[in-house]
């Protein structure tokens, strides 16, 4: 039979690699830095609608890696009346989903708070505001009672992935959790923030929703090590395209004798790719703010700015007099006309002249 980490005395001393982390660490955090630097360039609207689409994709993704699907209009508005971002348009939002966004905004908003039992039983009351996960009632806004097998397969047939902590010594290991969590430490913070993760994994104190906690949990440490409460990048949403490796090394790891050099790699690496495409994603961004800087006192008419912005988010194929008539809901005569009147400009160009089916791109700025 396997053993699990924490049937090791002392299991919580962890040990890794250093040679092998202190390199990884040092390249998140200088792109971390990286895009902090990016994202003072925009204006307070650019960075207001960086902040509410990351933290969106943050809970929409943290749910799905459960199986969970959320509506993503209604997370958005939610997060948006939240924050006092205009909500125009937004559809309502239901209780389940509230819950998810109240549980992420305080890790995030008030990273600064120290995490204690009661915080962590109002984020679970939270997420379960009925008691109820699916069909199945659970305890809510307290550590588990009974023991917690994660098993897959048939019935006759299953295959036990995790068993975890004995229900008995749940409260006595979050005591040392938390101690840690809130306690002064030499680690840096993005490490402690993976170390966090997997500790609380283990633990798994709560009856359900363990994963969209750890993730909460690792969220405002990442906040304290970006040293500020807006969100630019989600870690949520790389899990998510990386889900299959996720659970592979965490079902690995768990059971180690205490060295964690794997999980802790895997979980810089993932935070790297995190940062990366959110960088990619910043400079689409500072392009576009910067079109709409040069084009300060530019005329432009509301299909022009319409089909302009599509442009500059990135249009899939050719752009043709034809497909900008679907888009602006106009005339072909007049969305020639509007072609025209940008090529006289200098804003769009003809891809490629002389082809047998004109389209038309944006000319360099």
């Amino acid at each position: 039979m396997a053993v699990y980490i924490y049937q090791h005395a002392n299991w919580t001393d962890f040990s890794w690699d250093q040679s092998v982390i202190s390199l990884l660490c040092s390249e998140v955090r200088h792109l971390q830095g990286k895009v902090t630097g990016r994202m003072s360039m925009l204006g307070f609207a650019g960075r207001q609608d960086a902040v509410l689409a990351t933290l969106t994709t943050d809970v929409v993704k943290s749910s799905e890696i459960e199986g969970e699907k959320l509506d993503f209009e209604q997370v958005r508005s939610s997060i948006a009346n939240r924050l006092g971002i205009n909500t125009a348009g937004l559809p309502a939002v239901n209780r389940n989903v509230e819950g998810v966004v109240e549980m992420m905004l305080d890790a995030t908003q008030n990273h600064d708070q120290a995490l204690s039992h009661e915080r962590l039983f109002g984020w679970h009351s939270a997420l379960f505001p009925v008691a109820y996960s699916g069909m199945h009632k659970i305890e809510v806004g307290r550590y588990r009672t009974g023991e917690m097998l994660i098993v897959s397969g048939a019935m006759g047939k299953e295959k036990i992935h995790f068993e975890a902590i004995s229900p008995a010594l749940v409260k006595e290991e979050m005591d040392k959790f938390l101690k840690w969590f809130n306690g002064k430490s030499s680690i840096d913070p993005v490490l402690k923030a993976a170390i966090a993760h997997f500790w609380f994994i283990i633990i798994h104190p709560f009856d359900d929703g363990n994963g969209r906690i750890a993730r909460a949990i690792t969220d405002l440490m990442l906040t304290r090590a970006d040293g500020m409460p807006e969100r630019f990048y989600s870690m949520s949403g790389q899990i998510m395209q990386e889900r299959k490796q996720y659970y592979k090394v965490l079902q690995k790891v768990q059971h180690s004798s205490g060295d964690i050099t794997e999980w802790l790699a895997w979980f810089l690496n993932c935070l790297r790719s995190a940062l990366l495409t959110t960088e990619l994603e910043l400079q689409e961004i500072l392009r576009k703010s910067r079109f709409w800087e040069i084009h300060a006192g530019t005329t432009f008419n509301g299909r022009q700015r319409l089909v302009l912005n599509r442009l500059l988010d990135g249009f899939e194929g050719k752009l043709k007099s034809s497909k900008w008539a679907r888009l602006a809901k106009c005339s072909p005569d007049t969305a020639l006309r509007d072609i025209r009147d940008l090529m006289e400009k200098g804003i769009l160009q003809q891809d490629q002249p002389g082809g047998r089916s004109t389209g038309y791109v944006l000319s360099e700025f």
